[in-house]
């Protein structure tokens, strides 16, 4: 007997049929407890034990890539912050694109609501230099520069959705600061830690899931240490991106905590993998770019054997999202691509590094909106999704479908 699930690419749905013996493999849906009142509640607990009111407050967001329901409780931490003597012009919220490109007014206004019209925003330029203070350099050589305006504020507070991060562990948390509002050249430095030069390999200490021997990681828990938040607000999601929990609270515990929690929901353990696996990013924004697709792409591979076949549903509606990617493709393959990236990481090398690595164990077939010799330069092929689905009924071996790629994680 039949059955059909029914996945996103971007805005829209695809309803695919499957083969009654598919797995369909799914997170662990957190149950919703949050609410306005009990999150303004939290936030009266921890203000209370900070300095009082007349100070300067520093709120760190992410964009529109990293969304957690910030037009809805943006508005409550700045009532509660108001409520505790911060006045709205000593009130900046800083946007942490790390070296993503800035949004428009308009993207910004739908991912933060009505508090982008009314609070005064900073779009964080990681190429600016001025805006850093030198604090030297973490035991692995990673400069510590910190914008100076975060280093001046007397309340910090970071608000993001915990996730994982494919070569950082988990994303959320202190990376809002650090890569975040980091300096482009610090970022490469970190990021160039996934590389193993010795092993020429990628490190395999950096993975999904791993904070503890994770070189970057630990880079980056290193530099936390020189402005670590006031407040941290870690936000749970479930699949459908709803934020069902914020725990507010401060320091590694705290943040370590927050990923064991996201953890629980989110990790799971298979016996094998499958021969055919058919995965979603979990649509719009998680699939905006090849960028971000990627990160599922990433996960959803773990439970693919060698030699086997990756269907990844991934619209890419603003295509790459870098115009640093595509060019690690034209340098001569791994061998040339490792060297160069070696003796001086930027762009997206690291993640060009890591498709370049999966597109050689297994088949990578992309139902999306690039250009088919885009996906063949990555070394993947372009698909449609009745294509798919035909090659989904004509499966003989083991066959999984992942809903919200970007979400499970293969332990």
């Amino acid at each position: 007997m039949k059955k059909t699930i029914e996945l996103k690419i971007g805005r829209n749905r695809f309803r695919l049929p499957l083969p009654a013996a598919a797995d369909v493999l799914n997170i662990r849906e957190p149950e919703k407890t949050v609410s306005a009142a009990g999150f303004a509640a939290d936030m009266d607990g921890l203000l209370a034990s900070q300095p009082p009111g007349g100070c300067r407050v520093a709120v760190v967001v992410a964009d529109k890539t990293r969304l957690c329901a910030y037009n809805r409780y943006l508005p409550v931490l700045l009532d509660r912050l108001g409520a505790h003597g911060a006045k709205p012009a000593d009130t900046t919220v800083y946007i942490a694109y790390g070296t993503h490109p800035a949004q428009s007014d308009a993207e910004s206004r739908h991912a933060y609501g009505e508090v982008f019209s009314r609070c005064r925003f900073v779009q964080h330029d990681c190429t600016d230099a001025s805006l850093f203070t030198d604090l030297g350099r973490t035991s692995r050589g990673t400069p510590v520069r910190l914008r100076r305006d975060i280093l001046e504020a007397d309340r910090l507070i970071t608000v993001g959705a915990v996730s994982h991060h494919y070569f950082a562990g988990f994303g959320g948390g202190r990376k809002l600061i650090f890569p975040g509002l980091g300096y482009r050249a610090d970022i490469y430095h970190n990021h160039g830690l996934f590389l193993d030069r010795q092993q020429r390999t990628l490190a395999p200490g950096c993975r999904p899931g791993r904070l503890d021997g994770n070189p970057l990681a630990e880079d980056l828990a290193e530099i936390e240490a020189h402005r670590p938040a006031d407040i941290a607000v870690h936000g749970i999601l479930n699949s459908q991106g709803v934020v069902c929990r914020l725990m507010a609270g401060r320091g590694v515990p705290h943040f370590r905590q927050a990923c064991q929690c996201h953890g629980r929901n989110c990790e799971t353990g298979t016996a094998g993998g499958y021969d055919t696996v058919v995965a979603s990013c979990g649509g719009h924004p998680k699939d905006i770019n090849f960028i971000q697709a990627h990160k599922a792409l990433h996960h959803a591979a773990a439970f693919v054997n060698d030699h086997g076949t990756l269907i990844l549903f991934a619209r890419c509606r603003d295509g790459i999202g870098s115009e640093t990617f595509l060019p690690w493709f034209d340098m001569g393959g791994w061998d040339a691509a490792f060297d160069h990236l070696s003796s001086a990481y930027r762009g997206n090398g690291g993640t060009a590094l890591a498709m370049m690595e999966k597109a050689r164990r297994i088949r990578i077939l992309l139902v999306t909106d690039l250009p088919p010799e885009v996906c063949r330069t990555m070394g993947a092929d372009k698909s449609d999704a009745r294509s798919a689905a035909h090659r989904v009924a004509r499966c003989r071996g083991s066959l999984a479908v992942i809903p919200n790629a970007s979400l499970l994680v293969r332990r």
